[in-house]
């Protein structure tokens, strides 16, 4: 089976431009932890992930306004994505070694087309193999350190 198969497909993504404050409430809107942004609406070609957590440590704990704070300085750019035309196989081994939870999925120009969660690949698995996954996704970096 490949990813395009279980993937959410056109997912909401954003703008290095946009504030903290407009990404948080898209989150909030959608009832998502991430999303993945685009260099611009017209190309949708994939230039990094901001996470709830991004927003949180990089805006809130620093005291920064999420009214003015444009996400460009705290998006990743290492991002781990998948092509349409690959397994849910690649991709969910990609989700362990890299542990993510989301992983954007892109065409050929690195267009953003889609997004496979782990929650995707847990209801394709075995519960034993689900467990597996999550288990790999979930351990810490460090010991004493929560991933």
């Amino acid at each position: 089976m490949k990813v395009r198969d279980i993937m959410s497909r056109d997912p909401v993504c954003c703008l290095p431009t946009d504030t903290a404050q407009q990404v948080a409430e898209l989150m909030r809107q959608r009832n998502i932890g991430s999303v993945p942004v685009i260099i611009d609406r017209d190309s949708r070609k994939l230039v990094g992930m901001i996470t709830d957590r991004d927003l949180c440590c990089g805006v809130v704990a620093a005291g920064l306004d999420p009214k003015t704070a444009r996400i460009e300085k705290f998006v990743s750019p290492e991002v781990v994505s998948c092509r349409d035309g690959e397994n849910i196989a690649k991709c969910e081994k990609a989700m362990q070694e890299h542990q993510v939870r989301r992983i954007p999925i892109v065409d050929g120009e690195d267009r953003v087309i889609g997004v496979v969660a782990q929650a995707d690949v847990a209801l394709m698995e075995t519960p034993e193999k689900a467990s597996k996954t999550v288990a790999e996704i979930s351990r810490p970096q460090r010991p004493g350190v929560a991933a």
